[in-house]
């Protein structure tokens, strides 16, 4: 077991814990972009409320419901789709990183991968969109991830360094990885390019910034 990771039954066993239940929804695809970059699979996120990049799912009660219904619950809200959820999606379960939560309370996190055919992941974007009760409020939309690296180093890269929930980002990493979505060269590669852009990202904010409190001194 990786550092930090925790098995199902300790983490239920956790007194005074807190569980959020979270779930990588995908598919394979035979799609191409432009007609010549092949997809070949739909992984599908979300951006929230707070602006950061998340799977779907939240906060489930284990005291008073299993993690697998109140992961179907959480995502009826959100998705407007009553996915059901297994015990075999279950992947792992960690203690979330510190900023992932302001309550005092230890925060364990729990992450699920349920692959499905195409059509049915469109309908949940369809869904998502027009009937989840969390669209436009805790949810924002539906983001496929871009599983593909351009010439010009579009794609996945600038994808990854985005700000992303908690411990999201390494879950999708681990996720490519695990599942040989990506390989492991090219996943470097991608990674290398994005704290490139995370450098430019930051120059870029500085100047904003200080365009910003200059024009505040004018008032």
């Amino acid at each position: 077991m990786a550092s930090g990771q925790l098995s199902r039954a300790g983490a239920l066993s956790c007194s005074g814990c807190r569980h959020a239940c979270h779930v990588m929804l995908y598919c394979d695809t035979k799609t191409q972009l432009f007609g010549r970059i092949p997809i070949r699979h739909i992984i599908l996120m979300q951006m929230r409320f707070d602006g950061l990049l998340g799977f779907p799912g939240g906060y489930v009660n284990p005291s008073e419901e299993t993690l697998e219904a109140g992961l179907s619950r959480e995502l009826l809200e959100e998705l407007g789709v009553a996915l059901p959820i297994s015990a075999e999606d279950h992947v792992d379960c960690c203690h979330a990183p510190a900023s992932s939560s302001s309550s005092t309370s230890r925060l364990i996190t729990h992450f699920y991968v349920k692959k499905m055919e195409e059509e049915q992941i469109k309908e949940v974007e369809k869904e998502a969109a027009s009937t989840a009760t969390d669209h436009g409020q805790e949810v924002l939309g539906m983001v496929r991830v871009p599983l593909y690296n351009t010439k010009n180093g579009g794609g996945l890269a600038p994808f990854l360094s985005h700000s992303f929930i908690g411990n999201a980002r390494s879950q999708l990493v681990d996720s490519l990885l695990r599942l040989d979505m990506f390989a492991p060269e090219e996943l470097h590669k991608a990674l290398a390019h994005s704290l490139k852009i995370h450098t430019h990202t930051a120059e870029d904010l500085q100047a904003a910034l200080t365009r910003t409190e200059a024009k505040r001194n004018w008032f």
